[in-house]
């Protein structure tokens, strides 16, 4: 069995390549059984989250990860995620590979906004507004700028000092970055909008999205979670990564429960929009929302790319 560390799944994983590999995936047929969750210990004293995704293809591959997701971990200095992945050979069950993770769930989820904002955001978009400051906010201007024009990156962490420090790093990579203390002023002024928080209250607030605003919220991903208020979803066009957001997503289960969003609202799966068979982004003023829970088809799309990639060296 090969093992992939962190710099070599990174490596197979940049953006132009695996948004292609995603696109390819959500058109192809795949088995996604729902997600096991279990919890360990009580998460409101420093326990976490354990999550078990599995995906295959007939005569393909199978794929497992496994995540831990202990949020208490920020105030030790550590990650509050962590994950690995095991790649087994679809027909005979032989292990191939163990892969980082990590990289993988942080990649294929900036991966996944990029993909869906090829389809909804405007094609002009150039002002990106980052909420967070972790793994995958860090991932998103780089992801989104493989798919839209973006020009000027805006950072918002509710810890002030996170987004100026990403801000920081982002300018030397020569991106034009910079913090912002006031999230309200900075969600009137940009095109895209992506949440990558494991907030359990709302952060964005619809009242304050202006028309042609696309959003992303990929950061919560439990019914505990939650990133935006139901206004956001009652003046959007409303897209998910999967039907299992309708169940798992507390923004979308608070904006059903506040008379924000019903699910005959949902315009879409991302594997409807790659098909074909969903619509995209219909004008140029609509606002236009993506939420997404994390799918085991990324992970295993993702996990196959830097298997090939590998193979190929």
């Amino acid at each position: 069995m090969q093992t992939f560390d962190a710099a070599a799944t990174a490596a197979a994983l940049d953006f132009p390549a695996l948004i292609d590999a995603l696109r390819r995936a959500h058109v192809q047929a795949a088995n996604v059984p729902l997600r096991h969750t279990h919890v360990i210990g009580d998460p409101a004293a420093g326990g976490g989250t354990v999550l078990l995704m599995p995906a295959w293809r007939e005569g393909g591959r199978f794929g497992l990860k496994t995540i831990t997701i202990f949020p208490a971990n920020t105030a030790l200095g550590l990650p509050g995620l962590h994950a690995v992945y095991t790649l087994f050979d679809a027909r005979t069950g032989v292990p191939l590979a163990q892969l980082d993770g990590n990289e993988i769930t942080a990649r294929r989820t900036a991966a996944v906004a990029a993909l869906a904002a090829s389809h909804l955001a405007r094609p002009d978009a150039r002002r990106l507004l980052v909420l967070g400051c972790g793994r995958v906010a860090r991932l998103l201007p780089a992801a989104l700028r493989a798919v839209r024009p973006i020009a000027a990156v805006a950072v918002w962490n509710h810890r002030p000092e996170g987004a100026r420090r990403l801000a920081a790093e982002l300018q030397a990579q020569g991106v034009a970055a910079q913090a912002v203390d006031s999230l309200a002023p900075a969600l009137t002024q940009a095109d895209i909008v992506s949440a990558a928080t494991l907030s359990t209250t709302a952060l964005l607030r619809g009242r304050e999205l202006a028309p042609g605003t696309h959003v992303d919220l990929i950061g919560s991903f439990s019914p505990a979670m939650r990133e935006a208020d139901a206004e956001c979803f009652a003046r959007s066009r409303v897209y998910v990564d999967t039907e299992e957001a309708l169940a798992k997503s507390g923004d979308l289960l608070a904006a059903r429960a506040e008379g924000g969003f019903d699910d005959a609202r949902l315009q879409g799966t991302l594997a409807q929009l790659c098909r074909g068979e969903a619509a995209g982004r219909g004008s140029a003023s609509e606002i236009t929302l993506f939420k997404a829970v994390g799918s085991a088809l990324a992970d295993l799309a993702a996990a196959e790319l830097v298997w090939d990639t590998g193979r190929q060296k």
